[in-house]
């Protein structure tokens, strides 16, 4: 009864008019704030937030679209921290969401179709009686997707972008993460829909489709790079499992972009957490030094003035790719946390195999054993009894230790380094995997464990074994049958100091963050269901079957 009045609170709260939450105290420096329901092409009018700079105008138009609350006293204070650097800012609701009319169709009425929901706001935007006709983009996340989805539609008035911690593909970054599927997660969404029934028959939807088929593919902006011509400026974050989707979008829009993008895109990516406003150099269990911090605010509104108001700052200029390859923190004349330029990413790298051993053990010498107990590694999958990764974020730059020591979790470490040794890359994950059951899910992370022994986790990512042959198509697995299971763990710089060691893990659950695998092989439900089965998982590390890391090693 609680969670029911919680979620009812949460929902009224979503809907709330503005006019009641205009007495919030909001410092917004002499900028106005205006609502407004805009008009798209089918008649559906969507909730709007402008912030006009003092004076007469025109200015140009920034704007971010959200299926989040925008009225909070710190997004609105943000907002008017960049009009009044002389643009009018716009933030947007999602049709379905907050005030907004419509259905709630998740992010499919913001891309190329019928609806296009994010071309008609960027043209609503640029007609305006106050504006220049010149519009630009920003948001992380969310927002990010949001600008890779309006790009594709190639609005005339679009001139720039601005992405943090963005996304191009929802079935493999978004709403399935390396398979895995997250219905929680997304039933949480009932208190962003105007209507929840709403939300309830997305999913189902959804799992309409558990492969990627063209369902998937209409939404899809890795097929679409080609249109994608904006200048951009993007933002990863080491510690954040979408660093996969900011990477691969600068990636095809540099390469793969439409006439004018080569030279007009630029990468950083740093040692942070996902999010927009939160570039420190204070991170999970660490502290960086100070250089690790990005002026987010200050650098985009650097970016915006040359592209929207053709101010000769040199912003063009900087380097293609800046990023920040991390060290050990709190050690003195440890190697790295230093900025990198290059004129592409990523940089060149020795594909470096790390092999699992017998005994937990982690080393560049493929296995010799054959057969009995030192050939693999066991333990248990019980969906109805998960292993805990507390949160629904990645706990990046934290100590794992919590998580490595539960049962049904194994490690695998090298010995203590005698020299630094650098990781600038992609880590690939080739696993020699058999399971009792017909379909199980692996998690493998990376860790560098410090000399006080805290196991600090870098990057981690799960990947379900049906999927092992590709996402168009499902293949189950024969029990006690032995499959190569290969996947990308994440992008990661890391130098791992002299008398530190490297640390693999891996495990088959880890709630709440990734929802348990039911493990029958049947297909895959939005509830639960009630005959899941308990799976003994092996790792195979023999000579025959040598599962291992393979680590882009720096030269």
């Amino acid at each position: 009864m609680r969670l029911c009045s919680l979620l009812t609170l949460l929902l009224i709260l979503t809907i709330t008019p503005r006019s009641d939450l205009a007495a919030q105290d909001a410092d917004l420096g002499g900028v106005t704030e205006k609502h407004e329901m805009v008009p798209m092409r089918d008649g559906v009018k969507l909730s709007a937030y402008l912030y006009f700079p003092q004076g007469d105008g025109p200015w140009p138009a920034i704007f971010e679209q959200r299926y989040a609350s925008l009225t909070s006293r710190g997004t609105r204070e943000a907002a008017a921290r960049l009009a009044s650097a002389g643009y009018v800012v716009a933030l947007i609701n999602y049709r379905g969401t907050h005030l907004s009319e419509g259905r709630w169709v998740g992010y499919r009425a913001l891309q190329w179709g019928e609806l296009s929901d994010g071309y008609d706001f960027c043209e609503w935007l640029a007609t305006q009686p106050w504006s220049t006709g010149k519009v630009g983009t920003f948001g992380r996340s969310q927002g990010g997707y949001a600008q890779n989805y309006l790009a594709v539609t190639l609005p005339p008035h679009l001139v720039c972008q601005y992405m943090t911690d963005t996304g191009l593909s929802l079935f493999q970054e978004g709403y399935r993460v390396g398979g895995t599927t997250r219905p929680e997660r997304f039933k949480g969404m009932d208190a962003v829909a105007r209507d929840p029934k709403d939300n309830r028959r997305l999913l189902a939807e959804w799992f309409s489709h558990p492969n990627y088929d063209d369902y998937w593919k209409d939404e899809d902006c890795t097929l679409h790079f080609d249109k994608m011509n904006v200048p951009c400026f993007t933002i990863g974050s080491w510690y954040d499992f979408m660093n996969q989707g900011s990477i691969a979008s600068f990636v095809g829009r540099q390469h793969h972009g439409g006439k004018n993008s080569r030279g007009a895109q630029q990468l950083l990516i740093g040692p942070w957490l996902h999010g927009r406003l939160n570039k420190g150099n204070r991170v999970g269990d660490l502290v960086y030094p100070t250089n690790a911090a990005w002026p987010v605010e200050e650098h985009m509104i650097r970016w915006f003035d040359h592209y929207l108001k053709g101010k000769d700052n040199n912003v063009e200029s900087d380097p293609t790719v800046r990023y920040y390859v991390m060290g050990a923190v709190g050690e003195e004349g440890a190697p790295g946390n230093i900025w990198r330029v290059a004129d592409d990413f990523p940089p060149k790298a020795e594909a470096t195999p790390l092999f699992l051993q017998a005994g937990g053990n982690l080393s560049g010498n493929a296995p010799t054993v054959t057969s009995g107990a030192d050939a693999s590694t066991s333990y248990v999958s019980d969906p109805y009894h998960p292993m805990e990764i507390p949160g629904r974020g990645f706990p990046g730059a934290t100590d794992a230790r919590p998580f490595e020591q539960q049962a049904e979790v194994r490690t695998f470490t090298t010995e203590p380094l005698d020299a630094p040794v650098e990781w600038t890359g992609r880590v690939q994950a080739e696993l020699y995997v058999s399971s009792t059951a017909r379909d199980t899910d692996f998690i493998v992370r990376v860790s560098d464990v410090y000399p006080d022994g805290r196991s600090i986790l870098i990057v981690d990512y799960p990947w379900r074994a049906r999927y092992r042959e590709g996402f168009d198509h499902e293949a189950l697995l024969a029990p006690g049958e032995v499959y190569k299971l290969a996947f990308p763990v994440g992008w990661m710089s890391q130098i791992f100091n002299t008398g530190h060691r490297i640390r693999v893990t891996i495990a088959s659950t880890g709630a709440p963050l990734y929802e348990p695998n039911p493990q029958t092989g049947e297909p895959l439900t939005i509830e639960f269901p009630d005959n899941a089965v308990k799976a003994t998982n092996t790792v195979h590390h023999s000579a025959k079957h040598a599962s291992r890391i393979i680590a882009p090693v720096a030269p």
